[in-house]
C-alpha cells in the first residue's frame, strides 16, 4: 500500500511493499512511473486473489479470459508470477499470496473447501414438491431442503435426493475486522463444540417442544412465533398484479422508518406493530420533500403485485442475482459515479479531497471490512441458534390444524389462525362446484391459503405467472424459483438485513450524508422483462430510495415478501448493522490516517506471521507452484483448486506438473513425489 499512499497504515500487509527507499528505487529507475506502478501492483494483487478464489466456481472458465483481457488492457502479463524484489508486479503478487495464506488460517476452513467441521442438522430434509414437512422433529430448528434439482448461489447443481449442507454455521469463528472481544459470546452445543457470536441480541421466539410434542415456552412467546411466520404466509398473497391493489412506491410514501431499539429487541420479539400486516410494508411514511433538493417527490403508483415480486427477486441471492454484499458494491459504484471527481472527499465535505484511485481503494477497503464483519456476526448467530425457515414452520402449522376455534375440527393450539378469504378450512360447502375450493374437494378438513400458487402453476416463464389462488398450506412455497426455494442455512438473523444496514451505515459515513446523491437512488425494472421465473412486471417499476437506510429497509422487507424471513429475523439484523457499520468506519479511518489502529495486532507479529520482507530471488524447484522457494501445502492447494481444468489460453500453467496442459490426478501424484514440506534448498520449512 505504500506505493498507493505513504501515509496510510496497511491493514494486513505492513511488510509487503518493502521500505520507502526500495519503492523510491523502483520509481527512480525509470521503468515505472507512479501511476503505472499503482496499476501494476493492484492488478496483479487482484488477479492473483480472484484466480485463486474463483477457480472452483462453475463460471471460472468464462471469467478467466475476462481477467486476462483486463490485464492485457493494462499491458500486463498474468503469467508473471515473481514474488520478490521491488518490481510493482511482484509487490502485487506478494499481496495476493499474503491474503491467500491469511484466509487459509482465518477460521473459514478454506483449506477444506469451507466444509463444516462439526455441525449436523437436527431435522430430516423437507421435500418441497411433496406436501408437509417430512415429520419435522423440532420446528424451532433449521431443516434442510431436498429439491428435484438444487442450484445454489454459485450455480452449482445437485440432483434429486441430495441436499446441500448448512452453509457456514461455524462462520462466527472467522477472524473479524472490527468486531471486538467485548462484543463476543461463546456457546457450546450438546457435544461441546464451540460457536462464537458477536453482538448477540438473544434468541428468537420458540415453541420448544418436549418429548410429547407439547410447547414448553410461554403462550405469549408461542403466539409471537406463530404470528411472525403467519405474516410471511399472508404477505405471499400480495403477488397478484391483477388484484386491483395499487401502492405509491416513491419516497413520498415509502421510507424514513424508525426501527425498534436494541434494548426492546432483547426484551420483546413482538415486531408485528412495525409492519403493515394487511397491505405489506412497514411504518415508514416517506418524505414531504426531497431532503437534498427540497422538491417534492413525484408519486409512482404501481400494482402491489408487481412491487412485491420485483422486491423479492431484485434483492434475492439466487444463482442469477447479485449476492447481498454484492448489492452494496453495486450501490457504491453507482454513488461514486455520481460524485464529481473533484469532489471526492473521504468522509464527505469535512474529509480530505483525494484522487479517483485513492477514493476507490479506501471506499472498497471500508465496505469490504463492513461486509466481512456483517457476515461473521450474522452467520455466527445462524450457527448458534440454528433457527428454522418459514417453509418448515408454515407447513408444520398446517399439519397441526387450526387454533381459532376449539369447537371446530382439527383444533390445535399450535395451528394456523383462520381468517376469512385468507386462511380457511376446506369444507364440503367450500368445495361445491363453482366455489373457491372446488379444486380441493379431495382435501376436506385441511387448511388452505389464498397466496402465490407456486412454480408448478407456471408453464412458460416468458409469458405466464402463477398468480394468486387457493392452495393447501401444507404445499406452500416461498416466492422463489423451484431450484432455489430457500437458502441452505438457518434464518436467524437475516443476513440480508445485517449486510444491508451495515452497508447503508458505511456509505453514510463514507459520503458524509445519509442520502443518495441528489436525494434519489433508483433502479428500473422493465415491464415483462425483469422477472426470471415467471412473467413480469406488468408495468415498468422504479425502485427508489431517498437514503441508504431506505434501500436497506426495502431489502429487509423483500425477504418477508419472498417467503424467506419473518420479522424477528429482520429487525435484529438491522440493529446489528447499525453497530457494525459505524464501528468499521471508525477503524478504517484509523488506518487511513496512518496511526496504529485500536484493533491492530502487534506490528512485529503482524508482519512476520504473514509475509517476510522482500528477499533475494529464491531457488525454485519442481512442485513449487507459486515460486516462493518452498514445496508446501499452499502449492498443493493451488493444484487442487485447478484440478479438472485445462491450462488457460493453451499455455503452460504452473499447476500442470506432468506437462499435458491439463491439471488432474496425475499432477497431484507428481506433487506428492516432490512434497517433503521443505524449501527448494533442501531445508525443512
Amino acid at each position: 500500500e505504500e506505493i498507493i499512499d505513504t501515509k496510510s497504515s496497511p491493514y494486513l500487509l505492513r511488510a509487503i511493499t518493502g521500505t520507502d527507499d526500495e519503492i523510491d528505487q523502483v520509481l527512480a529507475s525509470g521503468s515505472w512511473d507512479r501511476e503505472s506502478a499503482r496499476h501494476a501492483s493492484i492488478s496483479h494483487a487482484a488477479y492473483g486473489m480472484m484466480r485463486w478464489r474463483y477457480v472452483l466456481s462453475p463460471g471460472f472458465d468464462h471469467m478467466l479470459p475476462q481477467y486476462h483481457a483486463l490485464m492485457a488492457e493494462y499491458s500486463l502479463d498474468p503469467a508473471y508470477n515473481s514474488t520478490v524484489g521491488n518490481d510493482p508486479r511482484a509487490v502485487g503478487n506478494r499481496i495476493a499470496n499474503a491474503y491467500i495464506q491469511h484466509y487459509l488460517t482465518d477460521g473459514s476452513h478454506e483449506e477444506i473447501d469451507y466444509s463444516n467441521v462439526h455441525y449436523k442438522p437436527i431435522n430430516l430434509p423437507l421435500f418441497p414438491h411433496e406436501a408437509g414437512t417430512n415429520n419435522c422433529r423440532t420446528p424451532d430448528r433449521w431443516q434442510p431442503l431436498s429439491l428435484r434439482t438444487f442450484i445454489d448461489q454459485s450455480g452449482n447443481s445437485r440432483p434429486y435426493g441430495e441436499y446441500p449442507a448448512f452453509l457456514g454455521p461455524e462462520w462466527g469463528n472467522v477472524t473479524p475486522f472490527s468486531l471486538r472481544d467485548d462484543q463476543k459470546s461463546f456457546y457450546y452445543d450438546e457435544s461441546g463444540n464451540e460457536y462464537i457470536t458477536y453482538i448477540d441480541p438473544g434468541p428468537p421466539p420458540m415453541v420448544n417442544l418436549d418429548a410429547n410434542k407439547e410447547a414448553t415456552t410461554s403462550r405469549e412467546e408461542q403466539l409471537q412465533f406463530l404470528k411472525g411466520f403467519e405474516q410471511v404466509l399472508h404477505w405471499s398473497g400480495h403477488m397478484d398484479p391483477t388484484d386491483g391493489a395499487m401502492v405509491d412506491i416513491s419516497p413520498a410514501s415509502v421510507g424514513d422508518a424508525t426501527i425498534p431499539s436494541m434494548e426492546k429487541v432483547a426484551d420483546n420479539h413482538d415486531y408485528l406493530w412495525f409492519y403493515d400486516a394487511l397491505h405489506g410494508g412497514d411504518i415508514g411514511s416517506g418524505y414531504d420533500r426531497n431532503p437534498v433538493t427540497g422538491d417534492p417527490y413525484p408519486k409512482q403508483e404501481v400494482p402491489r403485485g408487481d412491487y412485491s415480486r420485483i422486491l423479492a427477486e431484485f434483492w434475492a441471492d439466487g444463482p442469477d442475482s447479485v449476492t447481498p454484499p454484492g448489492h452494496w458494491y453495486v450501490m457504491l459504484n453507482d454513488v461514486i459515479d455520481n460524485i464529481p471527481q473533484s469532489e471526492r472527499r473521504v468522509g464527505g465535505e469535512a474529509g480530505p479531497a483525494v484522487d479517483v484511485l485513492e477514493y476507490d481503494i479506501k471506499a472498497y477497503f471500508a465496505l469490504g471490512g463492513a461486509m466481512h464483519d456483517a457476515a461473521i456476526a450474522a452467520w455466527g448467530l445462524k450457527g448458534r441458534y440454528d433457527y428454522v425457515r418459514p417453509i418448515t414452520v408454515i407447513r408444520w402449522m398446517a399439519e397441526n390444524g387450526q387454533r381459532s376455534d376449539p369447537n371446530l375440527e382439527r383444533y390445535h393450539p399450535l395451528g394456523l389462525e383462520l381468517i376469512p378469504d385468507v386462511v380457511e378450512m376446506v369444507t364440503v360447502e367450500s368445495t361445491r362446484n363453482g366455489e373457491r375450493h372446488a379444486h380441493l374437494k379431495d382435501n376436506i378438513g385441511e387448511i388452505a391459503i389464498k397466496c402465490w400458487r407456486g412454480p408448478d402453476y407456471i408453464g412458460d416463464t416468458e409469458t405466464e405467472n402463477a398468480g394468486v389462488g387457493w392452495i393447501l398450506v401444507a404445499e406452500w412455497w416461498p416466492y422463489q424459483r423451484p431450484t432455489f426455494v430457500t437458502p441452505n442455512f438457518a434464518g436467524y438473523v437475516s443476513g440480508h438485513s445485517t449486510f444491508s444496514r451495515t452497508g447503508a451505515e458505511l456509505l453514510t459515513s463514507l459520503t458524509g450524508s445519509p442520502y443518495f446523491p441528489g436525494g434519489l437512488g433508483e433502479y428500473v425494472a422493465p415491464a415483462n422483462e425483469f422477472l426470471v421465473f415467471e412473467n413480469g412486471p406488468s408495468v415498468d417499476v422504479r425502485l427508489q430510495w431517498a437514503s441508504y437506510r431506505d434501500a436497506s429497509d426495502q431489502c429487509s422487507l423483500s425477504r418477508i415478501w419472498g417467503g424467506i424471513h419473518p420479522g424477528f429475523d429482520d429487525i435484529p439484523g438491522r440493529l446489528m448493522g447499525n453497530v457494525i457499520g459505524p464501528q468499521v468506519w471508525e477503524l478504517a479511518t484509523t488506518y487511513f490516517s496512518g496511526g496504529k489502529a485500536p484493533m491492530d495486532p502487534d506490528v512485529e507479529e503482524h508482519d512476520t506471521l504473514l509475509v517476510p520482507q522482500p528477499k533475494p530471488e529464491p531457488k525454485v524447484c519442481f512442485g513449487d507452484v507459486n515460486r516462493d522457494g518452498r514445496v508446501d501445502n499452499t502449492d498443493f492447494n493451488l493444484i487442487f483448486r485447478m484440478q479438472g481444468r485445462t491450462c488457460p489460453n493453451s499455455e503452460a500453467c504452473p499447476e500442470d506438473l506432468d506437462g499435458d496442459m491439463f491439471v488432474g490426478n496425475e499432477d497431484i501424484a507428481e506433487f506428492f513425489k516432490a512434497y517433503v514440506n521443505s524449501d527448494c534448498d533442501g531445508g525443512l520449512v
